[in-house]
């Protein structure tokens, strides 16, 4: 009977620091819970379509904002939130990934496939007009078997 008594209280505990803060429990200190809430704002829910962790009603994402209130409260700031968060889950977790080498595209690609799809534009106006849109005369051959054709239909 000790030994179960002792196991109970052991697991109780252990899961002390699990539940200190809830899960969307609001932090104690205003500013905390404001702070919170913009760090997890920026976040991307794993599991949803572009949805930050604040939007989202994922079990996942309640698990990342409680990691966000748990590492605030232990002092870290959103600089290394977001570096604890990326290092776990890799750069898809944030919102606004930053702009370097490996994410150019990811920033600049809707620019260059716009410019380039109106330098198409631009350049398909201001062209010749193709050959076969020009008009030319008719020749001798061609007026005669219009007229032809004009008499056939007066009929």
């Amino acid at each position: 009977m000790m030994r179960l008594a002792g196991f109970l209280l052991a697991l109780m505990l252990g899961m002390g620091p699990a539940l200190a803060i809830g899960v969307d429990e609001p932090m104690a200190d205003p500013a905390m819970e404001a702070k919170a809430r913009e760090i997890s704002r920026g976040l991307r829910c794993l599991v949803c379509q572009n949805q930050s962790i604040e939007d989202s009603n994922a079990p996942l994402a309640a698990d990342l904002r409680r990691i966000v209130r748990e590492r605030l409260a232990a002092g870290d700031d959103e600089a290394a939130i977001q570096a604890y968060l990326v290092d776990r889950y890799g750069e898809w977790v944030l919102l606004r990934p930053p702009f370097e080498p490996s994410t150019w595209a990811l920033w600049l690609g809707p620019f260059v496939v716009l410019g380039a799809g109106l330098a198409i534009v631009l350049w398909r106006r201001r062209g010749p007009a193709p050959a076969e849109a020009v008009a030319r005369p008719l020749d001798a051959d061609e007026k005669k078997r219009l007229d032809e054709l004009l008499r056939e239909d007066r009929g």
